[in-house]
């Protein structure tokens, strides 16, 4: 069998015992989400400096739109990046290669249309975020920056970071997105509070978080023309044809990837928008409860982004039992990491809150927000887990099936209904619940699923 890149990443691939290879995949992969994390965060964090709720208001609001170009991402990086590493395991080198291409091609021509559609509608997208007078300016100064401005360096660096991890580089991918949070927590004050006047706070991390895309863009092409002649990637020149059942492979895993997260933004916004109604100080307090939450969700993702690529090519090479050893890993690994967090956050969310702002309303709000949401946290990895499986083995069906009914059929529904009875705290103790339940319908799948597979 062809290697993947060269005889240490086959080693991983085959033969490394199970926790060593995970342990080489995941731990740069969750070090790179740890620091896009903390560039994430760092913006709420320096934008809540000013004291000025409205401003943090604005940056949640945007999240939800910055969220779909991660979708894009999503489409043409964990759809293209999971067929090539098992077009590799199934030793099909020259497709793999156009796939690769043609994935770059097709997510750069989707990114810009995506920032289009955003410049043209700019204002009714942001009212109907539940962006209010008080907000709609800081948030129109984020989102031109961020999405229309910066979205193809985001989505381009994404994709390429998932072929690179994928194909058996993941510290190299791992420090293309690192190093993009580093430069941006560096220049989110150099922007906010040197260079541009008191009211452009808000435009100052927006400048920092698109200039740093665009530099760990120029990162990622200097990694693919080291890596041309060596590996299956390369900087596209043309636009590749592949094969029809290729390209349906790429899109029934890659849609519901994308799907995945959209469907996830749509409760962000649905999460927006009824704590909008109960005031801008509770929706500021959600805001930064959203974000504190990602600790524990990024590294899961970190160890499921590992896990992915070693799954899905042995899964190609019909491996089996090391298929389902690198699953079981990574399940132990990520709930060890949540269980932690949900016990970390419970008794210090007071001190998380004020290290985000001082207003005392916005922390007495975020404190209960984040002592209940907390309590989702395991519930939520063991979610997303069973779907980077099933995207591994080419189950997209199953994915998008899994994604629809955690946030239409559970997430959504219930989210309204617990509004209605409790209010804001119903809001924050839905992930909970919905996650608890979409657990259970999950394991009921796969159990299904190894029949199928094993037989």
């Amino acid at each position: 069998m062809k290697s993947p890149a060269n005889a240490e990443t086959t080693a991983i691939f085959e033969s490394k015992p199970i926790p060593a290879a995970l342990w080489k995949m995941a731990v740069p992969t969750v070090v790179s989400q740890l620091i896009t994390l903390i560039y994430n965060i760092a913006d709420t964090w320096f934008i809540g400096k000013t004291n000025n709720p409205y401003m943090v208001a604005a940056s949640s609001l945007v999240l939800t739109i910055f969220l779909m170009t991660v979708a894009i991402s999503n489409l043409f990086g964990v759809g293209g990046g999971s067929l090539v590493v098992r077009l590799l395991g199934g030793n099909e080198k020259e497709e793999a290669e156009k796939v690769a291409s043609l994935s770059l091609v097709m997510a750069a021509g989707t990114a810009l249309a995506f920032s289009l559609l955003c410049l043209i509608f700019l204002n009714p997208l942001l009212r109907l975020l539940g962006a209010s007078d008080d907000t709609i300016g800081y948030a129109r100064q984020y989102l031109i920056f961020v999405v229309i401005l910066g979205g193809l360096p985001t989505v381009l660096a994404n994709v390429m970071s998932s072929m690179v991890r994928n194909i058996g580089y993941a510290r190299e991918a791992g420090f293309g997105l690192g190093m993009g949070g580093v430069l941006n927590v560096i220049l989110d004050p150099i922007f906010m509070f040197v260079l541009l006047p008191d009211g452009y706070q808000v435009m100052g991390a927006a400048i920092a978080t698109m200039l740093s895309n665009y530099i760990t863009l120029g990162y990622f092409i200097r990694v693919y023309q080291k890596l041309k002649g060596e590996t299956v990637l390369s900087l596209p020149r043309r636009i590749e044809k592949i094969r029809p059942n290729s390209m349906r492979s790429l899109f029934s895993v890659g849609v519901p990837a994308a799907v995945s997260l959209l469907l996830f933004d749509l409760t962000n916004i649905c999460i927006n928008r009824l704590a909008a109604s109960h005031g801008d100080l509770a929706l500021a307090a959600i805001g930064i409860v959203l974000k504190v939450e990602r600790l524990p969700l990024n590294i899961g993702i970190g160890i499921c982004l590992g896990m992915t690529p070693l799954v899905a090519y042995n899964y190609a090479s019909k491996n089996f039992p090391r298929m389902e050893g690198f699953f079981s890993a990574a399940r132990l690994a990520g709930l060890i990491v949540s269980v932690l967090c949900v016990v970390l956050y419970y008794f210090f969310a007071p001190y998380v809150m004020r290290a985000f702002i001082d207003d005392a309303e916005t922390v007495r709000l975020g404190t209960q927000f984040l002592q209940s949401r907390c309590f989702a946290t395991p519930f939520m990895f063991l979610s997303f887990h069973m779907v980077h499986f099933m995207q591994a083995v080419d189950r997209g069906k199953v994915s998008f099936w899994l994604a629809v009914i955690r946030q239409l059929f559970l997430n959504i529904p219930i989210l309204f209904l617990m509004n209605h009875l409790f209010g804001v705290s119903g809001i924050v103790w839905t992930q909970a619940v919905a996650d608890a339940l979409n657990v259970v319908a999950s394991y009921v799948i796969y159990g299904r699923l190894i029949g199928e597979i094993a037989s």
